[in-house]
């Protein structure tokens, strides 16, 4: 693994604390986060700046990957729009977009009360014209809460064994452990218990998710695979703690190794004798941003022995503990 290695260590006092204001709704049915943003996004008209500020910091928005609910969604923008001082102009927009606004009520929101909304657009006037140097990178915290960690960079020099035990739960990757003598002991940036957040400009949330298909891919993958033709051999497959092998059983030569961490999805093909399942991983899994995946088919002798084996595989993750 070489650099940068991007690491959340122990949280400090956040840049930017919780927004506390009347921003209440009304009882109806809510909008779907996609109308808000894409309203809030309207394309700029007669060349106008401010929308277009507005536009990109919407797209910024959508396509960042690191953000998984409406919620973090939001508090990026609302941090963005701070660092590039354009949060009055989305208010503005907002309360010329009738389609948004008639989400918000008028008992208890600022935007809909005449008597609070004139002192509210006041005082992000005056924030507009404040300097918030705002770290955008470990927005991925912003799911949970405003309070962000601090955000380091790990440069690694090039070398075998970086010495780190990382650990995949709910959907981060935790540092466990520092091998004694290793790289990363010696540096002394590592502590226990520090998030890995991004390898590479690639970003490890929710990666047990996979990056390369889920189980409905199987059931398209699977018959190609089998329509090939292609010559078939009597293996063993070994489930291990960490990860699994495949031997030829004639020749006991091992045709793959793959720790659970680089499976994206396995799963049984839908067919009346459910024997045989398969499950894929990345075509280069040294090429983070690759996107074709190579399917493995395999068939057990029986049902109950084809559901164990998905479901050894499928639950392997949990207890996987990986080694850099």
């Amino acid at each position: 693994m070489n650099a940068p290695v991007r690491l959340n260590m122990a949280p400090k006092d956040p840049l930017l604390g919780t927004l506390k204001g009347r921003w209440g709704r009304c009882d109806r049915q809510q909008p779907s986060p996609r109308i808000l943003l894409s309203a809030a996004g309207t394309a700029p008209q007669e060349g106008s700046t401010a929308l277009s500020a507005l536009s990109l910091a919407v797209e910024q928005t959508k396509a960042c990957k690191k953000l998984i609910s409406a919620q973090g969604r939001g508090r990026f923008l609302l941090r963005l729009a701070l660092s590039r001082k354009i949060l009055p102009q989305f208010i503005t927009h907002l309360l010329h977009t009738p389609r948004v606004l008639e989400w918000y009520s008028p008992a208890v929101s600022i935007l809909r009360n005449e008597e609070f909304l004139e002192p509210f657009m006041s005082l992000l006037l005056v924030l507009s014209h404040k300097e918030f140097k705002l770290v955008m990178e470990n927005c991925s915290f912003l799911d949970e809460s405003w309070l962000l960690p601090v955000y380091e960079t790990y440069d690694v020099v090039p070398c075998r064994d970086v010495g780190l035990v990382l650990r995949y739960l709910r959907g981060r990757v935790f540092v466990l452990d520092l091998t004694p003598g290793s790289q990363a002991d010696f540096d002394k940036f590592i502590c226990r218990g520090d998030v890995i957040d991004e390898i590479n400009g690639t970003s490890l949330r929710n990666s047990k998710s996979g990056q390369f298909g889920d189980k409905e891919v199987l059931q398209h993958a699977i018959p190609q695979v089998l329509q090939k033709n292609l010559q078939s051999k009597e293996v063993l497959l070994d489930l291990k703690e960490t990860h699994l092998t495949c031997t030829e059983r004639s020749s006991k030569v091992d045709l793959f190794v793959h720790h659970y961490p680089e499976i994206s999805c396995v799963g049984r093909l839908n067919q009346p004798d459910y024997t045989i399942f398969a499950f894929c991983v990345a075509d280069s899994p040294e090429t983070p941003l690759s996107t074709g995946f190579c399917c493995v088919v395999l068939r057990a002798r029986t049902i109950k022995e084809c559901e164990e084996i998905v479901c050894r595989i499928a639950t392997g993750f949990k207890h996987t503990e990986w080694f850099v």
